[in-house]
């Protein structure tokens, strides 16, 4: 018995040509790429305005493969964990960040990761496999559900800095955008999405050839060659300087400002001759810093910062004119915060 293909795998153009292959109407495909990708249909059965005889062809050729909520935490601070199981039994993560301005939906892009960045427990796990489009999709939809159920309010922005590094699943990443932000999708404003790298600069590139209208954010955590091939070893074959250009190179072609994340670890890049670094580096690229508190992961010997420490250090980006924000970490007794994604709700 042959296995079915995944309907969301084809494009509107390609469902349209099976319909007409099995002599329906051509607007059949129109009404099944909106349930698909508008209304958000885990079944061939949720598609009401098709016949019973349509819907049966298409389960006779055709595949839906949703992701399903597999254990789900909720932190004191209101945030919401899931796991998430694949249609082939991989799980991943995503959270719902709630805050008084916005409601956010963190989603992964890999299942597991490959950069081994020295203080992500996601670094710490193999890359099992990239993720579809439709998966990366399904946990926008799942956490927007969430928001709507839980705190009776819209989802309003995602971050793409769950597990994985974007930018080595480049066409599905893109590929989930679009579904979520067209007309034809979910809707929403390719302004209120944010792409976070730890710095792959040809893909960079590659993002302002293609003009994205998504927002990008660089995970830099140090502002020095040597210390940040310590705790990312991307970096050793994507220096600062050729991750400067092709930053220039994005903002260039898209006139989308920047967003560097910097982890503040105790002792190690939270001095103010770090923070002058930062300043020579950030100023050369339209840009704002947001400076995160760090999370402890037991793989790591890394600490936060102490609050002092972190008050000069942004104090001095903001006296030489940088645009600082202060991110506090949220979801960190349900190891929902930066850094600690690592399936850690399955083993419990």
């Amino acid at each position: 018995m042959k296995a079915n293909r995944d309907i969301r795998k084809l494009s509107l153009d390609q469902i349209k040509d099976f319909i007409v292959s099995q002599n329906e109407k051509a607007f059949r495909a129109k009404q099944i790429y909106e349930w698909l990708w508008k209304k958000s249909a885990r079944s061939f059965d949720e598609m009401s305005n098709l016949s019973l005889q349509t819907r049966e062809l298409l389960k006779e050729h055709f595949d839906i493969k949703p992701i399903s909520i597999h254990t789900k935490q909720v932190s004191s601070d209101d945030t919401i964990k899931s796991a998430f199981k694949l249609h082939d039994e991989h799980l991943i993560e995503g959270v719902l960040i709630p805050a008084d301005d916005r409601m956010t939906a963190c989603v992964s892009s890999q299942v597991g990761c490959s950069l081994t960045c020295k203080f992500c427990a996601t670094g710490y796990m193999d890359r099992e496999r990239n993720l579809d489009a439709s998966e990366i999709y399904d946990q926008v939809v799942a956490i927007r559900n969430q928001a709507e159920e839980h705190y009776q309010t819209p989802l309003t922005n995602i971050v793409y800095m769950g597990m994985g590094e974007p930018l080595l699943n480049y066409a599905n990443v893109i590929k989930s955008v679009e579904f979520i932000s067209s007309p034809e999708g979910l809707g929403m404003s390719p302004k209120r999405i944010t792409v976070s790298t730890a710095g792959i600069a040809k893909m960079i590139t590659k993002l302002a050839d293609d003009n994205v209208k998504f927002n990008l954010a660089l995970s830099l955590h140090a502002a020095d060659d040597q210390k940040r091939d310590q705790i990312m070893p991307i970096n050793e074959t994507n220096t600062l300087e050729a991750l400067t250009e092709s930053l220039q190179y994005f903002y260039k072609k898209t006139r989308n400002r920047i967003t560097f994340e910097y982890i503040l670890f105790y002792n190690f890049n939270d001095s103010i001759e770090d923070a002058k670094k930062l300043h020579e580096l950030v100023k050369r690229v339209p840009s704002k810093v947001n400076i995160i508190e760090y999370n402890p992961i037991s793989n790591a010997q890394y600490k936060n910062t102490d609050p002092e420490t972190l008050d000069k250090f942004s104090k001095y980006l903001e006296d030489n004119g940088v645009s600082v924000t202060v991110r506090r970490s949220r979801g960190k007794d349900i190891d929902a915060a930066c850094g600690q994604l690592a399936n850690k709700s399955v083993e419990s």
